[in-house]
């Protein structure tokens, strides 16, 4: 996948081995740390990462739940469980990059 966030590949050359066993970590839990289909595990990382204010992550998980299958109707939903449990300005954070990101499809 090409990568979304310039700075993120800057850190990649500066910092090759800090970054590959970073990205080892992540897929071998993402791949095999338990019984969660694809589709689920990126939209759990997209409310993660919004209920983080990650934007960058946010973006990045939802373009990857959508390639994982998700419909843009399930990714609102899990950004919509959101507003219970972090309240409506954490919402409306994630619903601006999910926004653009659909306008930019």
């Amino acid at each position: 996948m090409k990568e979304i966030h310039p700075l993120y590949e800057e850190f990649k050359r500066e910092f090759r081995e800090v970054s590959e066993k970073y990205s080892s970590l992540g897929k071998e839990i993402h791949l095999n740390g338990g019984p969660l289909d694809e589709k689920t595990r990126w939209l759990i990382k997209c409310a993660l990462s919004a209920s983080n204010r990650s934007e960058r992550a946010l973006e990045t998980h939802i373009l990857k739940a959508g390639r994982a299958g998700a419909s843009d109707e399930e990714i609102l939903h899990a950004l919509l469980l959101l507003i219970p449990t972090l309240g409506f300005p954490v919402f409306m954070e994630a619903y601006g990059v999910f926004k653009n990101i659909i306008k930019n499809k």
